[in-house]
Formats: C-alpha cells, sequence, structure tokens
C-alpha cells in the first residue's frame, strides 16, 4: 500500500515507516496521522514483520504539530482542529503500545511536540549523536499531548519531566540519554547501520515472548495510558480557545516571541 505522507518498507522482517514531510520537517498534520496509523495497522497484522523501525525522512524525526497548518484554521476552529489531530495521534499511539511487536524510534533528526510523545511511546529509542530536543508546547501556549505526560515521567522521571514540561529547554543526545530519554546514541555516520543491528537482533530472537513481555509492561507501566490520553485530549481542547494558544501559535510561525496574557 502506498501513502502520501509515509513510506512503509519491509526488508525481511523488519517493517521501517519513515514520517515522509520533509520539507515541514515532518510536522504532524491530518495526512501524516492518518497514514501513520494506517501504516502500524498493517504491520501490526503482517505475521512475517517481527520488528518495526520508526524514523523520519530528511533533517527531522518529527518536529511536533504542523502549527503553520492550525494558524490558518485560528478563532473557534483551532480547539476544534487540535481535537480532531489528537484524536488521530492518540490512536497512533495506542498503536504502537499495543503492537505485540518490538518499535524501534530511529531518532535521525530534530525531534518536538508530537514527536517527542511518538518517540517515547516507542519500546527502544536509537537516537543520532546530532539529534537536538524541544518540548515546544508550551512555548506554543499549548500543552503536551500524544501521552508525553505519563510515558516521558515513566522515562525521565517525574521532576525531570516537570521540568522539561515547564521550562520547555533544548538538549541535546547526551542529555537525552543522560535524562533516560531514549536508549543509546550512535554517531550519525553508523546510526542507520546500528538501528538495522538491534532491529536484526530483536527480529530473530521469540516473538511470543516478546509479545507477552510488551503486554505485561504495558498493564504495569501504562495502566493508565487511555485516562492520560484523555485528559490531555481535554486539557489541549480547552487551552485550544485561550487568547495564549492563538498568540503562542502565530508567534511560532511568525518567528518571534509571544506576549501571553494569562487568557
Amino acid at each position: 500500500m502506498e501513502f502520501e505522507n509515509v513510506i512503509l518498507e519491509k526488508k525481511a522482517n523488519i517493517a521501517t515507516i519513515t514520517l515522509n514531510r520533509p520539507k515541514a520537517f515532518n510536522a504532524f498534520d491530518f495526512g501524516l496521522g492518518n497514514d501513520l496509523v494506517k501504516a502500524l495497522e498493517i504491520c501490526t497484522d503482517d505475521r512475517e514483520t517481527k520488528v518495526v523501525i520508526i524514523t523520519g525522512a530528511g533533517k527531522a524525526f518529527c518536529a511536533g504539530g504542523d502549527l503553520a497548518f492550525f494558524k490558518k484554521l485560528g478563532g473557534d476552529k483551532l480547539s476544534d482542529g487540535l481535537r480532531q489531530i489528537i484524536k488521530i495521534l492518540n490512536t497512533g499511539i495506542m498503536g504502537i503500545r499495543r503492537m505485540p511487536k518490538p518499535v524501534i524510534a530511529a531518532i535521525n533528526g530534530a525531534v518536538g511536540g508530537a514527536g517527542m510523545s511518538i518517540a517515547a511511546a516507542c519500546d527502544l529509542r536509537i537516537c543520532a549523536s546530532s539529534v537536538k530536543f524541544k518540548q515546544g508546547y508550551i512555548t506554543a501556549g499549548l500543552v503536551p499531548d500524544g501521552a508525553w505526560t505519563l510515558s516521558v515521567s515513566l522515562l525521565v522521571g517525574f521532576g525531570k519531566a516537570t521540568e522539561i514540561a515547564l521550562l520547555d529547554p533544548v538538549f541535546d543526545a547526551q542529555d537525552a540519554l543522560k535524562f533516560g530519554l531514549v536508549t543509546r546514541v550512535v554517531e550519525d555516520a553508523e546510526f542507520e547501520k546500528e538501528t538495522l543491528n538491534v532491529a536484526a537482533s530483536l527480529a530473530r530472537g521469540p516473538a511470543v515472548s516478546y509479545a507477552i513481555v510488551k503486554d505485561n509492561l504495558n498493564q504495569a507501566m501504562y495502566g493508565l495510558l487511555e485516562r492520560q490520553l484523555e485528559l490531555e485530549r481535554r486539557g489541549m481542547t480547552w487551552v485550544g480557545q485561550t487568547s495564549d494558544a492563538l498568540e503562542g501559535i502565530n508567534a511560532f510561525v511568525e518567528k518571534r516571541k509571544p506576549d501571553f496574557t494569562g487568557r
């Protein structure tokens, strides 16, 4: 099956889903979201696929939500647009967690917003050494979604997740490794090779055992996933009605500092 916004390739028992909006730094919009959900469904149903890799085309893994698109909505349509895109993102996050196969985030380039949520939902995160991270939501007057508040907190701890969520720093791959956000960091020249080596090792492993382990981890660590996704959806829908959200999105697109008023 061909897609407009992702590339789905399969070699041997390894499927690779490449987010493919490189000119927009693979920013998450309706088209990319729907294609990602469909690609995940195909990988889940394909018995020959043992491991799934998610990566990005060009210079980014995923820069987050497509704020340029949401700027065009504006006004009352912003909240509704955010609600709809979160529904698609949440379906993708659930697809990653419920897939009974290991999913590797091959973090090839810049990560922000929903991109961090997608990476955090994966089972392993292999990161190129040149990658930069930025949570991005707060700077745009929004709130984290895609289970960010659950997945990132589980990986880096409550205190560090709170710091990242509120202060929205830019940090690099080595910081992400130190925090626990990524599994390993690899030099850019060796990144693709190392990712495929890890995927091949997993593909040779006991598939049923992986499925059970992943389900057990889901039950232990992600028991609140659906509840958290719904809480984040409500929060984003609410904040999407504020003046600060409009200002934050406009400022991001216009490359200036936002002037928040608390309304």
